[in-house]
């Protein structure tokens, strides 16, 4: 084997090695989607058979004996660290620590010490601290057998790459993170749909529709050129026009041209090798604004779907097998064109009635739940889009609902495999776009509900979709007790956090007073869903000293501020009476 190639088992890649994370590498950024599906591929790929699992390159330089600097991988690096940390596996001393970044050593030092717990927020890394407790809630809530899952380490291996002696490590670390050197998986893709189409304009308009739906973050329509745009879509831009009902009509809208044709064919090749200056025009910038909740290979997963229950065939997001998955498209022409149409069809329908992110205004930084549709409007310097509330303005009553009963599942299901609804409210719209969409997503909740079997859970048993869809039903029908209106409905100013931690209000290890017991420690009345950060500063206070010190993190959970004003009722505090009463009251809201 090439000595700069060396395959090493994850159970033992801290085994007397150190990793150093070069000072030109960003700090430590993976969260619950990255987190949860490296720990679900390594659990789900290794059953009792003899077949190993790779996960992938790391690519490194020899700084000295056994010591290593990180130039591709560390994400995933310092997430293995958290995760064999967190299953109690023996380490070097310094295995992984991060060049001039006092607080990510102090962190990783003190996880590996065994006691993260007593971190203070203002000395440590938080991205850290939020890695290693994503992973905790994660055992606890699906109950995954740690020794079961130490055992599959040892079939779990990554290459690691030593890059040549010698080289410009910086030059070397910008080519690896500006140039795909792999081809991805939705190119050959690509490849396979092209090859299968019979005409050089086929192909072009494949090309095309392929191109502009990939770039996720801006809204359809200005991706395209202005003139096809004006043939493409209505009037005011918001919808393909009606006689575009397959692949041959759209063909017919794309210029077939050899010189814009060869044009596109090399502005696409620059751009998929990330080589071209980013100079974009002023609709470009502003659509900077809004992130997708998918990217593009999970869309084409979720277009896959779709069309599989048009036909009543089952589908999978599993990207795991993302080509086998759509190898059915490219079976012949007339199956891809299929595809393809269907992948415009629902990219426009996807900008238009699923949420995205908003970076804009006050919300530039921290971002909002946005659910907006694009429209033209023209001045004196042409014709502009403006983004407004899909169903009629941005604040009214419908838009508000469904933008936060999506915003609850796509902080519940935040894997791309698990984002069923997508796909549920996709075929639905394709069938008729005047579906009703509250019907379609509360139905989907109610089942998910009623399978987690929610009244026998106790503790970190309760699965995330009970705490969620209970707070959007008190954000949608509000909440009062003993006459007093505790939440209004529609709250204006609330909406859902990334919240993936259930916090015992009556803490399990409290600093004074008398220990629950756990029937009433751990259950439903007992409970909410906070952030991880919000989690950590709660710590083992009392409910009163949670209300007091955090008010904005009891202000995450509608369940929460309910809690908080039974604490406040009377001189009793929180007690096992009031959680009892609590927990049916919140069980009579769910089951309707």
């Amino acid at each position: 084997m090439d000595n700069n190639l060396t395959i090493i088992p994850v159970s033992s890649i801290f085994t007397n090695i150190s990793y150093v994370v070069p000072i030109y590498q960003r700090n430590y950024a993976w969260g619950d989607m990255e987190i949860e599906q490296l720990i679900e591929d390594i659990d789900s790929s290794i059953d009792n058979s003899n077949k190993n699992y790779f996960l992938g390159n790391l690519i490194v330089n020899q700084a000295d004996n056994n010591v290593y600097e990180v130039i591709d991988g560390q994400q995933r690096l310092t997430t293995l660290f958290l995760l064999e940390n967190y299953l109690g596996l023996n380490f070097t001393k310094d295995a992984l620590r991060f060049e001039a970044r006092e607080k990510s050593n102090r962190t990783l030092n003190m996880i590996n010490n065994g006691d993260s717990a007593e971190l203070l927020e203002e000395l440590v890394s938080v991205e850290i601290l939020k890695g290693y407790q994503i992973i905790d809630n994660y055992f606890k809530t699906k109950d995954i057998d740690k020794n079961k899952l130490i055992s599959k380490l040892e079939k779990v291996f990554l290459v690691r790459v030593q890059v040549p002696q010698g080289i410009d490590l910086n030059h070397y670390f910008e080519i690896m993170n500006t140039r795909g050197e792999q081809l991805e998986l939705h190119e050959i893709a690509k490849a396979k749909f092209l090859e299968v189409l019979d005409t050089e304009h086929d192909k072009k308009t494949a090309a095309l529709i392929w191109e502009k739906c990939s770039n996720m973050d801006s809204y359809i329509q200005m991706n395209f050129s202005p003139k096809v745009r004006m043939s493409l879509f209505t009037k005011e831009w918001a919808s393909i026009k009606d006689n575009l009902d397959d692949f041959d009509s759209i063909r017919k809208c794309i210029p077939k041209d050899d010189e814009d044709k060869n044009l596109v064919l090399l502005i696409e090749i620059l751009k998929n090798k990330k080589l071209l200056n980013n100079v974009v025009s002023k609709n470009e910038v502003e659509n900077e604004r809004f992130e997708s909740i998918i990217s593009f290979p999970n869309f084409l997963l979720q277009v896959n779907a779709v069309i599989s229950k048009l036909e009543e065939e089952d589908s999978t997001l599993d990207d795991k097998h993302f080509l086998n998955n759509l190898s059915w498209a490219w079976d012949d022409a007339d199956k891809a064109k299929n595809f393809l149409y269907h992948m415009l069809k629902c990219r426009v329908l996807f900008d238009k009635y699923i949420l995205k992110r908003e970076y804009a205004r006050d919300y530039k930084e921290i971002g909002k739940w946005s659910l907006q549709r694009l429209e033209k409007y023209s001045d004196v310097n042409g014709d502009k889009p403006k983004y407004i509330g899909t169903f009629g303005d941005d604040d009214s009553r419908n838009n508000k609902q469904i933008r936060t009963l999506q915003s609850c599942l796509r902080i519940t299901y935040t894997s791309p495999k698990t984002m069923h609804w997508i796909s549920l409210v996709l075929t639905g719209l394709l069938e008729n776009e005047t579906c009703d969409i509250i019907k379609i997503l509360e139905d989907y909740c109610k089942t998910k509900i009623i399978e987690t079997r929610f009244e026998d859970a106790s503790g970190f048993g309760f699965e995330r979709i009970i705490f969620t869809y209970l707070d959007y039903l008190l954000y949608k029908n509000g909440y009062s007790c003993l006459g007093k209106e505790i939440i209004h409905p529609m709250h204006d100013d609330w909406q859902f956090q990334f919240r993936s931690s259930v916090e015992h209000f009556q803490p399990q290890h409290p600093i004074e007073g008398v220990k629950w017991e756990s029937d009433d420690l751990d259950g439903f009345g007992n409970l909410a869903l906070i952030t991880v950060s919000g989690n950590s500063k709660f710590s083992n206070l009392p409910p009163v000293g949670k209300i007091s010190s955090y008010p904005s993190v009891i202000e995450q959970s509608l369940k929460l501020k309910i809690m908080k004003e039974l604490v406040t009722l009377d001189d009793e505090g929180w007690t096992e009476a009031k959680a009892s009463k609590h927990k049916e009251e919140m069980f009579r809201i769910m089951k309707g």
